[in-house]
């Protein structure tokens, strides 16, 4: 199980507690305060990722420390974890509230501020609202079902989902990845910084149903699919497999899984980058 299930979980999966999502919680040690913080100075988040790009080139016996102690920050702060799709949706029949609301990230990396691909949970919208008022054509409160439908379109489209902590362990959102937002291109693309464990899952293919297709690999968003041209097959690398689930629904042949990455003994201590 990863840090957060061992310090949060309570013997389970710790986006299982169903306290993590609560209004109480939310109301709690400044939340709503550090929520605003957090929206108003996303732009200072990526100042931060440049300046330890800039150590990690300039100063590489430095980046370490760097890295080790801007990890710690966001575990405490603002951290996450990948979820396969049926978590996904089981967290969305759980919660209180859904609103579907514009991406920071992707308003940061490509200045779209209507992509619309995140959901906040338990958060309150009026909230966002009093302290945003341009946000009011772009807040949608959502039933569990819409929320759902539009996850699996999500799925379709090719996006990795992920839960988030806005001061851990209060879990406020649920998003829907690649390589735009800014968690990705810290932690994927760059390798700068850990800002997500990996999810409780690898995935694993059926050598006898695999036809060699690859479309698993195109869809990949970790690199973590990789295809003999002299067996015309695909396997999959456990070592990058981050277990969100997208090759499985993915594959017309039904030949991949996902199994739990405690018994998957190569990847099971793997849950950072």
């Amino acid at each position: 199980m990863c840090q957060f299930c061992i310090d949060h979980g309570e013997g389970k999966k710790w986006y299982e507690v169903m306290r993590h999502y609560s209004r109480i919680l939310y109301e709690e040690e400044g939340r709503r305060d550090y929520i605003k913080r957090f929206l108003d100075n996303l732009g200072e988040e990526t100042k931060q990722l440049k300046t330890l790009r800039k150590i990690k080139e300039h100063l590489p016996f430095l980046y370490p420390i760097a890295r080790f102690y801007g990890t710690t920050k966001m575990k405490r702060n603002h951290f996450g974890q990948v979820v396969p799709l049926e978590d996904a949706e089981e967290i969305l029949r759980r919660v209180q509230s859904i609103t579907r609301l514009p991406c920071v990230c992707r308003s940061v990396t490509k200045g779209r501020k209507d992509a619309r691909f995140c959901f906040g949970l338990g958060i309150d919208p009026s909230g966002l609202l009093e302290d945003y008022p341009f946000l009011r054509r772009s807040l949608e409160v959502l039933s569990a079902e819409e929320a759902i439908g539009l996850l699996r379109d999500f799925e379709r489209q090719g996006l990795v989902h992920t839960i988030w902590t806005f001061k851990t362990p209060f879990i406020g959102g649920l998003c829907n990845c690649d390589g735009d937002c800014l968690a990705y291109q810290a932690q994927i693309s760059s390798s700068l910084l850990t800002v997500m464990f990996r999810a409780e899952y690898v995935a694993v293919i059926d050598y006898e149903r695999c036809r060699g297709c690859r479309v698993c690999q195109q869809v990949c968003q970790f690199g973590a699919i990789e295809y003999s041209l002299l067996e015309r097959k695909s396997s999959i690398n456990v070592y990058k497999c981050y277990g969100c689930g997208l090759c499985r629904n993915w594959c017309s042949e039904e030949a991949i899984s996902l199994i739990r990455r405690q018994s998957c003994p190569q990847a099971a201590g793997l849950w950072e980058a």
